[in-house]
């Protein structure tokens, strides 16, 4: 039985350092902003100090000159919020869809992903939930080779016959 509550201890302890965990780990959302010119859209990040951000680096990717880009506006823009995702801001971005394009031609949208608070909080429910799922197929199993152990650990009187 000793070893059996040292499991559980363990298993205790490991569970409050996932929450713990999601607390460190979680994050202000990050935030785009979407400049629609004419029909062509391009999606800005708004806070690229914060660094590697892993939808930074696929939009990065599906870009054709990015890191061009991306180093060359650097350095002109401070940590951006939503507020600042307007028409004024798409136009002086120097857009290559939005070339030739004024005010009224400049859509502007602005989005928040999710944090990584929620994304933990995710993956600990689908990890808590295949677990429960592992352990309702091996249960079966399991139970047997435990009623096996008991069995052999319990005293067992020899014979209730008396002696001679």
């Amino acid at each position: 039985m000793i070893q059996g509550s040292n499991i559980s201890r363990v298993l205790l302890l490991f569970i409050a350092f996932l929450f713990c965990a999601t607390f460190t780990l979680a994050s202000s959302p990050a935030s785009f902003c979407k400049c629609t010119c004419f029909s062509n859209s391009t999606i800005i990040p708004l806070d690229p100090d914060k660094g590697d951000s892993s939808f930074h680096n696929v939009l990065n990717l599906m870009s054709r000159d990015a890191d061009s880009l991306d180093e060359k506006r650097a350095g002109n823009y401070r940590s951006l919020s939503c507020n600042d995702c307007n028409r004024k801001f798409c136009l002086g971005y120097d857009l290559p869809t939005c070339k030739g394009a004024k005010e009224d031609d400049v859509f502007t949208t602005c989005f928040q992903r999710d944090s990584r608070k929620d994304e933990a909080i995710v993956f600990i429910f689908i990890i808590a939930t295949g677990s429960l799922l592992v352990w309702a197929v091996f249960r079966p199993w399991v139970q047997k080779w435990i009623e096996a152990v008991r069995e052999r650990r319990s005293y067992i009187p020899v014979s209730d016959s008396p002696r001679l």
